[in-house]
């Protein structure tokens, strides 16, 4: 039990040593997270309908 106090009060320590970032950082790295996913996306997307063309133009 003791060891888990310890790891406790230890993770707590480092916890307290973090420089957590600010509001506009938040934001800012959604930001380019959701404009990345919906670039990403949108380039599969347009892979998959040339790929469906190709393969349809092949056996049909």
């Amino acid at each position: 039990m003791g060891k888990i106090v310890q790891f406790i009060k230890e993770s707590y320590a480092e916890l307290r040593k973090v420089i957590w970032p600010g509001k506009d950082d938040v934001i800012s790295s959604v930001k380019v997270v959701i404009i990345s996913t919906v670039i990403i996306a949108a380039i599969l997307g347009l892979v998959d309908v040339l790929l469906l063309l190709g393969v349809q133009a092949i056996f049909q």
